[in-house]
């Protein structure tokens, strides 16, 4: 059980958690290859992702196109493709402080000043259907994100409603970036949350893995769904470094399109040059060497797995649980990849519950990197 107080203006707030417990073991340091060279100019157009193209009427899903069986959420209007209307803040009556410590911080202590942490989670779609509906894991969510308060985290599968309660959960201390995979803000996406007081965005953008990554909600190579790539350059108003966040989520269905879906994004992420970059996602491949995808971008394009480099790592578990009992050293799907040069200090699987009720059928990833 941890005990906090907060003081919000002259309130005084004492705020009582209860964490499942996180095993910690120590690793090695393993490292990894490189990547290629350094740019601090624009996106080009062939990277087909300018504000102009997110913002065409183009980007308006026709009816036929194509949805997943899980977008189970009506679609809403409000985001805008811009960086700027894109944050998608709300304020929030429902705003928790965040105990202290979490569990990365149980792990590897408090962040240093240039530290920053980063999450990557399948939230999992809304449903309204128990014992796992949106409505039981909400609170269960909104205290494991207050409590962690990561710099960044790239989220998966996030349906409009879900993203905007998310976003009130949060509060306007953070903002958020991204489209839905059919255009607009429809249907599921995969939106970058950020920390407005730590982070600033530059430039941003979305693109489509298919062999048209321009056109909103096209499909290519035997896709089972729509799938896509949201990422920003942002400033670290701390550091004043910047570097990249690219967020993705590939096919549940097809190795042929993962492994397309793959090359496709390890070809824009060289076109981004030599500023850091931060990659998060659901692969929906076991992060081992025997994986076509995780070949391409750990083995060929020389990416560095934030899991096997962190000194400090918590216990491994199969990221994908499907609300069930945790399988220790199990496939880990859900990875932080990062370039050559960005030190990962500290990895863990948040088991975070309540009673029994987990906030996803997928475990969120969290590291502690120090870019350089």
């Amino acid at each position: 059980m941890l005990i906090r107080r907060r003081r919000f203006g002259s309130a005084a707030v004492v705020i009582v958690l209860t964490v499942a417990g996180l095993g910690l073991v120590r690793q090695p340091s393993v490292s990894s290859a490189a990547l290629p060279v350094p740019s601090t100019a624009p996106i080009s157009p062939s990277a087909e992702a300018s504000p102009s193209a997110e913002a065409s009427p183009s980007a308006e899903a026709s009816p036929s196109a194509e949805a997943s069986p899980s977008e189970e959420g009506s679609p809403a209007a409000e985001a805008s493709p811009s960086v700027q209307a894109g944050l998608s803040i709300r304020a929030s009556p429902q705003i928790m402080a965040s105990p202290s410590p979490s569990a990365m911080e149980s792990l590897a202590g408090p962040p240093g000043p240039a530290d920053l942490d980063v999450m990557t989670f399948n939230l999992r779609y809304a449903s309204d259907t128990p014992p796992n509906s949106w409505a039981q894991r909400r609170p269960v969510m909104r205290t494991l994100l207050t409590t962690e308060r990561p710099d960044l985290i790239g989220t998966q599968e996030g349906l409009p409603g879900q993203l905007r309660d998310i976003d009130s959960d949060l509060g306007p201390a953070y903002g958020r970036i991204g489209l839905g995979r059919l255009g607009g803000d429809q249907g599921e996406h995969v939106a970058i949350f950020f920390d407005r007081a730590r982070l600033t965005p530059q430039q941003s953008g979305n693109f489509w893995l298919s062999e048209t990554p321009s056109v909103p909600a096209s499909v290519s190579w035997g896709t089972s769904v729509t799938r896509m790539v949201t990422w920003v350059l942002f400033v670290d108003r701390r550091t004043g470094r910047r570097f990249y966040a690219v967020n993705t989520h590939l096919d549940n269905h097809s190795e042929n399109a993962r492994r397309h879906g793959a090359a496709l994004i390890a070809q824009r992420l060289a076109a981004f040059g030599r500023l850091p970059i931060v990659l998060t996602g659901d692969y929906n491949s076991p992060a081992l060497p025997s994986s076509q995808v995780y070949h391409l971008l750990v083995g060929k394009t020389g990416l560095s797995d934030d899991w096997l480099t962190a000194p400090r790592r918590g216990l491994a578990y199969a990221s994908i649980h499907n609300f069930q009992a945790l399988v220790p050293d199990g496939e880990r799907d859900d990875w932080i990849l990062t370039t050559p040069g960005v030190t990962a200090l500290a990895a863990l699987m948040n088991t975070y519950r309540s009673d029994s009720q987990y906030p996803s059928d997928h475990l969120p990833v969290e590291v502690r990197l120090r870019l350089p």
